[in-house]
Parts: C-alpha cells; sequence; structure tokens
C-alpha cells in the first residue's frame, strides 16, 4: 500500500528565533519512501539535520522575524495490514534487559512512574504479565477516559489524566505508558501518522497522532490506547519517553502558530509504475 505524507505549518514570528523540528519520518522507516523527505521553508533557510539521542531525525535553523512556513511530502511504501500482534508475548525480566531500555521504566516529564506504584498494583495485579496485562492497560485507559480536544493542555500529565478522565491521544498514551512503567514494563511514546484508512473517517481535521511502544520478548510491539485496535497505515516518525522528546517544532522564543495541516491519503498502487 502506499500512503502520501505531508504537512504544512506557518507561524508569524515576532523576532529571529531558533528553532527545531522533528518533521521527517523515522530512519527505520527510510527504506520504504519512494520519494525525497525534505524539509522545505519559506522563507528559504540555512537548515541542519542530525540525529537525537532516541535516534529521531531532527532538523534546527534560525528564522528571522515575520511569517514563516514548514513543509514537506513524500510517498511511503507500508504494509496494508494491521498492527501486528502476539498474545504470547512475555515479558522481559529487568535484570535481563538491554541498558538502552532500561530508560523506558524511568520517571520522565508527563509520566510520573512513581506515583502509580499502587494504582497500577491495584488495577492489573490479577492480570497474567505480559501482552495480556498491557492489553488490560489499554483496555480500562480507553474505556475510563473521554476523548475531547477542547480539554487539551500542554502542561497535562499522566496523574491529570488519571483524575480528570478527559484527554486527546497523547494523554491516553501518557497514561498507559506510565501504568505500565509502574508494573516494570518498558514502555515508549511514539508519534506518526495515522490517517483513517479502513475505519470510519474521523470527523475533526486531520493530525499527527500519538500511540506507545511496549517491549515484550525482546521488541518493540505497537499498542494505541486511545483507539484501542490494530489499525492500518501507521507510520513512524519519532519515539521518546514522552511528548516532550517527540516535539513537532520547538522554538527558543515566541513562534505563534497561525496555520497547520496534516495529509495521509491511500494513493493508486500505479503511482509506483509511473514515478
Amino acid at each position: 500500500m502506499l500512503i502520501r505524507l505531508g504537512y504544512a505549518i506557518e507561524f508569524d514570528l515576532p523576532a529571529e528565533v531558533c528553532m527545531l523540528a522533528m518533521l521527517h519520518v523515522h530512519p527505520s522507516r527510510v527504506p520504504d519512501l519512494l520519494e525525497p523527505d525534505e524539509l522545505v521553508t519559506e522563507p528559504p533557510l540555512a537548515t541542519d539535520s542530525y540525529l537525537d539521542s532516541f535516534g529521531n531525525r531532527c532538523t534546527r535553523f534560525v528564522a528571522p522575524a515575520g511569517p514563516l512556513r514548514l513543509y514537506g511530502s513524500t510517498v511511503i511504501s507500508t504494509s496494508n495490514e494491521p498492527d501486528a500482534m502476539n498474545f504470547a508475548a512475555r515479558e522481559c525480566p529487568v535484570g535481563e534487559l538491554p541498558h538502552e531500555v532500561l530508560i523506558y521504566l524511568l520517571n520522565s516529564r508527563y509520566c510520573e512512574v512513581d506515583r502509580f506504584s499502587n494504582i497500577a498494583y491495584e488495577l492489573f495485579s490479577y492480570t497474567t504479565p505480559g501482552w495480556a496485562r498491557v492489553h488490560a492497560i489499554c483496555e480500562w485507559v480507553h474505556n475510563k477516559v473521554a476523548f475531547n480536544y477542547q480539554q487539551a493542555r500542554p502542561t497535562k500529565t499522566a496523574l491529570d489524566v488519571y483524575t480528570e478522565r478527559v484527554g486527546v491521544c497523547r494523554d491516553f498514551q501518557h497514561l498507559a505508558i506510565t501504568l505500565c512503567r509502574a508494573l516494570n514494563i518498558q514502555a515508549r511514546y511514539a508519534t506518526g501518522y495515522l490517517g483513517d484508512i479502513g475505519v470510519p473517517t474521523a470527523p475533526f481535521p486531520m493530525d499527527f497522532s500519538a500511540w506507545f511502544e511496549v517491549y515484550l520478548d525482546d521488541r518493540w510491539w505497537t499498542f494505541d490506547a486511545r483507539h484501542n485496535q490494530p489499525r492500518i497505515g501507521r507510520v513512524l516518525m519519532a519515539v521518546g519517553r514522552d511528548a516532550s522528546d517527540v516535539a513537532i517544532s520547538t522554538s527558543f522564543g515566541q513562534a505563534n502558530l497561525t496555520k497547520f495541516t496534516v495529509v495521509t491519503d491511500e494513493v493508486p498502487e500505479l503511482y509506483r509504475v509511473s514515478a
């Protein structure tokens, strides 16, 4: 299956500002690209790309005062099968984990693991360790938290979501991640494209999406507490401890967002022949 990915983001800058952008597909998906995946700026600016400590591709630049537009588009070949599942996947003992995975058991900006130990034990200690326990966490978060764009705020943590029981996709994932970590299950935040492929079209504008990944049986598996069902056409952009590690844009000074558009559409297979 082929998917057209794209975005256009516009800012009004009161003064010159240094910015970071995380708008590329994840390096692990680069072999699947059929077109270049480049960030274009208006006005044209000198940009520099690098890989951060989590392996995500980032772009840095300095933008002058005035209007700024960031945009890009590419086509990716991806599976037409839903997210992989393995009901027999087992938890990995903490003492046997790779060094680089241990960080996904710790507290982070939006995931107060130390405050969830008793909560997680009371809710999920009865479940079978491994896939069944993570699935139970997803089910619980999906059923207990209501989705509402109007309730989004950048300071909302997992504990806030647990208390308020409402949020957007990132809030669902933060709560699920925190519950997993509190039970010594390695979980990390993921962001990327997720179009309405194989499901009814959502009644709101397309946006980047959030989900989370869990380390079971020596590999990462995709889970999504917001949708709580395997989806088709998920395209990873970045991973980290939580949303603070994978911000789409970061400005070291004032940058007023004025427009935001995301595209993720299935395209005909004949494109592969003509491209």
